[in-house]
């Protein structure tokens, strides 16, 4: 459900819709656009008296999402997101690449390379500290070690970090270093990561599953957006 305030509306107003909504059960996400703020309403929608919602003062209407995701849905946020990272935007106008090694296997390994892709003009360093393998025998990653020289590579080349997280015991570690956390494909449906990566409120790149359809993607979204992701 999407609760639409009309222009103008006062944040004490936008405050007091979004009171009630929390106390009928409601999960909320309040969008601030430039002319309009929109809130964003999950939950049984049962609950909601829509009209008692309508008579609040700056509501201008209550529209329903009938798609299965609501907050990643542009029915809510019709505008595109921008994500800012110190100097970079993603999302925006320009190209944003990410580049790197696959797996940080040491520091000069990393470090060469983190000024190479910075002076071919990409803006993240990515790297892998955590590698999933298909084999339980082969290199796994150098976890925190590899962490910590992905935070010496930013110091030195004004990089943001993208790397991966695989495991929920994992992402407090992994938020200290990183910029931007990554879903890989294996865990796209790894429910339970998505959710505790979503409350880091870190920016979190999200790839899309093997064999998973645009709606199984979304949703994976959804679940980083309902735990908090911003």
């Amino acid at each position: 459900m999407i609760i639409v305030m009309s222009p103008g509306t006062k944040e004490k107003e936008v405050k007091q819709v979004e009171n009630r909504l929390r106390e009928l059960g409601f999960a909320t996400h309040v969008i601030v656009g430039e002319e309009k703020t929109v809130i964003g309403a999950i939950g049984d929608k049962s609950a909601l008296n829509s009209e008692g919602i309508l008579n609040m003062p700056g509501v201008e209407n209550v529209v329903p999402i009938m798609k299965p995701y609501k907050l990643v849905s542009r029915e809510l946020k019709k505008k595109s997101s921008i994500i800012q990272i110190g100097d970079v935007k993603i999302g925006g106008p320009d190209l944003v690449v990410m580049a790197g090694p696959c797996a940080v296997e040491s520091e000069e390994q990393l470090l060469e390379a983190a000024h190479a892709v910075k002076q071919a003009g990409a803006t993240v360093l990515r790297g892998g500290a955590f590698k999933p393998r298909t084999s339980p025998y082969a290199f796994q990653g150098l976890e925190e070690e590899g962490l910590k020289m992905l935070a010496e590579a930013r110091r030195q080349t004004g990089l943001a970090v993208v790397t991966e997280i695989v495991d929920t015991r994992d992402v407090e570690l992994v938020a200290r270093y990183t910029d931007i956390m990554q879903i890989g494909a294996r865990n796209m449906q790894n429910f339970r990561l998505l959710r505790e990566v979503g409350q880091t409120g870190k920016p979190v790149l999200l790839k899309r599953g093997m064999s998973a359809t645009i709606e199984d993607w979304l949703m994976a979204a959804e679940y980083i957006m309902a735990a908090g992701s911003p």
